[in-house]
């Protein structure tokens, strides 16, 4: 099996704007807590299947002060409105940060 090459040394702008634009200006700003940034991405993440940024964004979440048992709210409620299969794969993707951060 190949291992996958990281997109950012081919797309270098993308990497660019993701660090400047959205981590350093969106998510700098003072209306929303990083936590609740968080939790809103978690629930978005989890809606639309995006499981690779599920990943990293469960970890943030847990960085910027969510518990475990708020993700598990947040995937639980998010998959009334994202589908069944959905929440199912948001809970297993977060089942394995859990037991990777010891959370379990």
């Amino acid at each position: 099996m190949t291992q996958a090459r990281d997109y950012r040394q081919d797309f270098p702008k993308i990497q660019d704007a993701t660090q400047t634009w959205l981590f350093g200006d969106i998510w700098e700003r003072s209306s929303l807590s990083k936590r609740d940034r968080s939790m809103i991405t978690i629930a978005m993440l989890t809606a639309m299947y995006r499981t690779e940024q599920l990943r990293g964004h469960i970890n943030r979440g847990l960085d910027n002060g969510l518990t475990k048992d708020e993700i598990v709210e947040v995937i639980t409620h998010a998959m009334f409105y994202g589908g069944w299969p959905t929440g199912v794969n948001g809970a297993q993707i977060a089942s394995e940060e859990f037991v990777k951060r010891g959370l379990v």
